[in-house]
């Protein structure tokens, strides 16, 4: 199955092969619960027909920008190409796109539609992924009015950002929270999380961050280590742990903290998702969420 498909009436079927076949996409014909069907296995959807057909059937469908599918309106004369949802998450890209079959992007978002690039375009070019989501509204804003710098950070490193920096990391589906014990060796961590890692059948290359307690601010063992697995170590407040939910009980209680290994995976993972609860590797304690 393909990630872009295109919905059409019966009588518009040549011209969505012709658009099908330069995207290399597949074509469905309408009916009234293709976009239900459609939405959660594709992640680009050109509908060639009216905006308003579109609009009312994926109103309902509508979750959270960061997953919904990108989707573009095509006219039926194939003049226009519309992004309705997802202009930073694909839809722009895609009616960019379809100019190479004549038709007009008409790009509304505000950073574009004035020639910017977005947080979301950045990252998308740079192969990265937001880590802090939240961010994208305040440095959106500002890249509206100025050109905001881009600072490259090759760590091992430690960065202190406000909520109006953007964080971009390399692209991963899996975090890995982590707790240990004071004065830990590296080789300890690097072992505990390759070890955890193997046992999922988790390659390196996606993990997108580790995560651990600001507590351990200063545990160079665990800092060379995450420098060692080439990964990106983010380091956790209390409030954020002890906010998080669906962890288990923790002898981290005794420092004030909900736990470390499991909320810290949880904080930053992108479905809140346990993959491996916390397990205990000699003085290393791991766990893993998406």
């Amino acid at each position: 199955m393909n990630d872009t498909v295109v919905i059409t009436f019966p009588y518009s079927r040549v011209e969505a092969e012709r658009i099908a076949a330069f995207l290399r996409a597949d074509v469905i014909e309408y009916t009234a619960d293709v976009f239900g069907t459609v939405f959660p296995g594709r992640k680009r959807i050109v509908a060639l027909m009216s905006m308003g057909i579109v609009v009312r059937k994926i109103a309902s469908l509508l979750d959270d920008k960061w997953t919904d599918p990108a989707v573009v309106v095509v006219s039926p004369d194939l003049r226009y190409a519309v992004p309705v949802l997802g202009g930073h998450h694909g839809a722009n890209e895609l009616a960019k796109e379809l100019a190479g079959l004549g038709m007009q992007p008409v790009i509304t978002t505000a950073t574009e539609s004035r020639g910017r690039d977005s947080v979301e375009t950045i990252a998308e070019r740079t192969g990265t992924e937001i880590l802090n989501r939240d961010s994208t509204r305040l440095v959106n804003a500002a890249l509206l009015n100025t050109d905001i710098p881009v600072h490259a950070v090759c760590g091992p490193a430690i960065v202190l950002a406000g909520s109006d920096v953007s964080i971009l990391v390399k692209k991963g589906e899996y975090t890995v929270g982590i707790g240990c014990r004071k004065g830990v060796r590296s080789a300890e961590v690097v072992e505990a999380v390759r070890a955890a890692l193997a046992e999922n059948a988790i390659s390196e290359a996606d993990v997108l961050v580790y995560a651990t307690t600001t507590k351990k601010f200063n545990e160079t063992g665990l800092i060379e280590a995450i420098g060692e697995l080439s990964g990106n170590l983010i380091f956790i407040d209390d409030d954020t742990i002890n906010a998080q939910a669906g962890t288990g009980p923790s002898r981290a209680s005794k420092i004030g903290l909900l736990g470390v290994a499991e909320p810290c995976a949880l904080a930053t993972a992108k479905r809140k998702m346990l993959v491996m609860g916390k397990n205990v590797y000699g003085r290393v304690t791991v766990a893993i969420a998406h």
